[in-house]
């Protein structure tokens, strides 16, 4: 919906996801926008130019030179790059994406913050998925690429429910502060808190913190979403407004169990909320995780006006999310499948959900030590735990190492010792081109292949791929994505 033109915006760092989806914001709203960025990829690539976007493929000052009203820093970008410098040394207006949208488009909307370290992108797209089947015109920003939706971002109408994945990592160079502290709030979904991003809080006490910070936003006649089954439950103490929980807790206010499972549709769950009648979750991707993920938009939804019933519907048919147990490739009988996971918990759950879908298979578990947590060593003990959950682990390079001192940063080697004592097969490569041709000459018609990274994986897919000869294959219309 475009309300006539506002001016035009730069998207300095255009090729992140949310940065890209900022952009197709901005040309909705009836700015003039263009961008820079290094070389992109797919698939920031194709949504660049399926928008039409004019894209700078470097930084430079030249970049600017066409005046625009304010120019919008990515959180990647820092002093010492070349735009960055041109903006301050100028003095041209400048804002981070989160601090946009909020005056930008936020401020007209009913925000749902989709907030914790884990499931963001899946509840987020969930939620915009029930609101959009139901007719209710909202809009999101989807930190991810949800399979079924022209876009990851759309405006929607003003006034409408804007549904929004709420980072906790900080907005940009000169804000540290977490990008949903600038999202105000009217629903607000925590899913669960645990540390994560090592290199901007320095503890889980910060990270609570900036969680309260944010429940402080939400008005009186707003609604706070908790998960009961996580250490999230404990925000309820800091909400001044009505509070909602949710999962398998018995305490819970929107109950689940598993219910019977059903050929057609997998998995099925029982919701079971304390006022009003029980409905089924069926044909969800896998896992108690994402159950829960869909429990919560199912919640966000009703505030809106969407019955349980309706919204269980809906759901039935959510197509999933790339890189979320993502099948990439098939060959010979072996299944090769993306998934995003990054932190302990995070595989361990997608470990625990590719075994409920997979009971009898071989699982080979590929991880990336990426993030700036599992870098480290902090959480070495946990991952070992969630690693061992399979038949064999293949350990990628440490991202970055050199950054490092060998002190802090995670001994793959050490870790692969470890679970082999664990009578578990496990190797650390130190190039992905060996760990690839080790993986591919390592395992059998039949078996499972989960590769689990936040990034490209040092370019693993584009090998396997190039060694099967094949392509990848479109999503699974059953939820096994």
């Amino acid at each position: 919906m475009q309300t006539g033109i506002r001016g035009k915006v730069h998207f300095s760092g255009i090729g992140g996801v949310a940065m890209v989806g900022g952009a197709r914001l901005a040309l909705e709203l009836g700015w003039t926008v263009r961008g820079s960025d290094g070389p992109l990829y797919p698939p920031a690539s194709e949504l660049v130019h399926k928008l039409g976007i004019p894209v700078a493929n470097s930084y430079n000052p030249e970049n600017l030179d066409w005046n625009p009203d304010i120019v919008v820093i990515g959180n990647a970008l820092s002093r010492g790059n070349p735009e960055v410098e041109t903006v301050l040394s100028r003095r041209l207006r400048f804002a981070s994406l989160p601090e946009w949208l909020r005056e930008n488009l936020l401020r007209e909307r009913r925000p749902v913050v989709v907030a914790g370290t884990h499931g963001k992108t899946t509840t987020t797209a969930m939620a915009a998925w029930i609101l959009m089947r139901a007719g209710i015109q909202p809009g999101w920003l989807i930190g991810g690429q949800p399979f079924g939706f022209p876009f990851p971002a759309a405006a929607g109408a003003p006034g409408s429910p804007f549904v929004i994945e709420g980072d906790e990592y900080d907005s940009a160079f000169f804000d540290k502060r977490a990008k949903f502290l600038h999202y105000l709030p009217e629903v607000a979904l925590v899913m669960s808190i645990e540390f994560d991003h090592g290199d901007i809080y320095r503890d889980l006490d910060e990270i609570d913190t900036a969680f309260e910070r944010m429940l402080r936003q939400i008005p009186r006649e707003g609604l706070l979403i908790i998960c009961a089954d996580t250490r999230a439950i404990l925000l309820r103490n800091h909400a001044y407004c009505p509070v909602a929980t949710y999962g398998f807790s018995p305490d819970a206010d929107w109950r689940l169990e598993p219910a019977a499972s059903d050929p057609d549709a997998g998995q099925t769950w029982r919701v079971i909320p304390k006022n009003g009648k029980p409905v089924t979750l069926r044909r969800l991707p896998p896992g108690r995780h994402n159950a829960q993920n869909a429990l919560a938009a199912l919640v966000a939804a009703e505030r809106f006006g969407v019955s349980p019933r309706d919204a269980a519907d809906l759901l039935a048919e959510f197509p999933g999310v790339r890189r979320r147990m993502e099948i990439f490739l098939r060959h010979q009988d072996r299944i090769f499948i993306d998934d995003f996971a990054h932190h302990p918990t995070a595989v361990r759950a997608t470990l625990e959900a590719a075994r409920g879908r997979w009971p009898s298979k071989t699982i080979h578990a590929v991880f990336e030590p990426r993030s700036n947590t599992t870098v480290t060593r902090r959480f070495a003990a946990e991952l070992e735990d969630a690693l061992a959950l399979v038949d064999a682990v293949w350990l990628g390079p440490v991202y970055r190492a050199e950054r490092l001192a060998p002190e802090e940063r995670l001994d793959t080697r050490s870790l692969a010792d470890r679970l082999r004592a664990r009578n578990l097969p496990a190797q650390a490569f130190d190039e992905v081109p060996a760990l690839a041709e080790a993986l591919w000459n390592g395992t059998q018609p039949g078996e499972i292949v989960l590769i689990m990274s936040n990034s490209a994986f040092g370019g693993l897919y584009n090998i396997l791929r190039e060694r099967s000869q094949g392509s990848p294959v479109p999503p699974d219309p059953t939820g096994s994505q």
